[in-house]
C-alpha cells in the first residue's frame, strides 16, 4: 500500500470515520480536507439493502441534477433524416450511423454518452463488446435509446447522469465538483436521495439505506446521516 502523504494524513485526521454527519456538515468538511490541486468531482455512494441477482431489486435509470455535475458531456447521436437534424439542432457533438460505428470498431471514443434512435439499435449491437464494457452501449432505461433526441440530448447536456446498483447493492453517482458551493451540492444530493427512495423496489427488505457517504477525488469518504437530508 502506498504511503500517505502528509497532506492525505491531515485530511483523515479531520474525519471522524464512525461519524454520521448531518448533510451540510458533511458538505463542508469535504471541501476542508480536499487536497487536490485541481477542481475534483464529487460522489455519492450508497450502500443499499437490495438483492440486485433478483429482477423486481434491480435499480436502474437516469435523472438530470438540478445544478448539473461540472462536466461538459460529449454526445454522439446514432440516427438518420428528421431524427438526426433533431439532433444537430439540440447540440449534438457528432451524429451519424454507419460512419460512427466504422471509427468506433477502428478505437475512436472521443465521446461521453451515446444516444441512438430504436431503429438503430440493429447496427449499434455489433459494437456491444466494445461498448459494453466502457458502461457506454444505449439504452431505454437510461433514455439513451429514444424516438425524442431532442429531450435526450438536452437532458444529458443539462446535467443528466446515468445510475445502476452493481451485484453487492453500491450505487455510485457523481453530484458535482469540489468548487460548487455548499448549497448546489446539497441540493444535487438532496435531489439523488429522493430518486433512490423513490425506486425502492417493493419487494426490498430490512434497512433500505445501509450507508451513504460522500467523497471527493482526492479526499476521504465521509459518512452522512441519511436522515439529515
Amino acid at each position: 500500500m502506498a504511503k500517505k502523504t502528509k497532506n492525505q494524513q491531515a485530511a483523515l485526521a479531520k474525519v471522524d470515520k464512525k461519524q454520521k454527519y448531518a448533510l451540510t456538515e458533511a458538505i463542508e468538511l469535504l471541501k476542508e480536507v480536499d487536497y487536490a490541486k485541481f477542481d475534483g468531482s464529487v460522489e455519492v455512494a450508497y450502500r443499499l439493502g437490495i438483492d440486485t441477482k433478483k429482477n423486481d431489486q434491480q435499480i436502474r435509470g437516469a435523472m438530470v441534477l438540478p445544478n448539473g455535475t461540472g462536466k461538459d458531456q460529449t454526445v454522439l447521436v446514432f440516427a438518420k433524416g428528421e431524427k438526426a437534424q433533431e439532433a444537430k439542432d439540440a447540440g449534438a457533438d457528432f451524429v451519424g450511423d454507419d460512419e460512427y460505428i466504422e471509427k468506433i470498431s477502428k478505437g475512436w471514443f472521443e465521446f461521453d454518452v451515446i444516444v441512438a434512435t430504436p431503429d438503430m439499435m440493429g447496427q449499434i449491437g455489433r459494437l456491444g463488446r466494445v461498448l459494453g464494457p466502457k458502461g457506454l452501449m444505449p439504452n431505454p432505461k437510461t433514455g439513451t435509446v429514444t424516438m425524442d433526441v431532442t429531450k435526450a440530448v438536452n437532458d444529458i447536456k443539462a446535467g443528466q447522469v446515468a445510475y445502476r446498483a452493481d451485484n453487492g447493492g453500491n450505487l455510485h453517482l457523481p453530484v458535482g465538483k469540489v468548487s460548487f458551493t455548499t448549497e448546489a451540492l446539497a441540493e444535487n444530493i438532496k435531489a439523488v436521495n429522493e430518486m433512490v427512495l423513490r425506486v425502492k423496489p417493493a419487494a426490498a427488505k430490512g434497512t433500505y439505506i445501509k450507508n451513504l457517504s460522500v467523497t471527493s477525488t482526492m479526499g476521504p469518504g465521509i459518512q452522512i446521516d441519511p436522515q439529515s437530508i
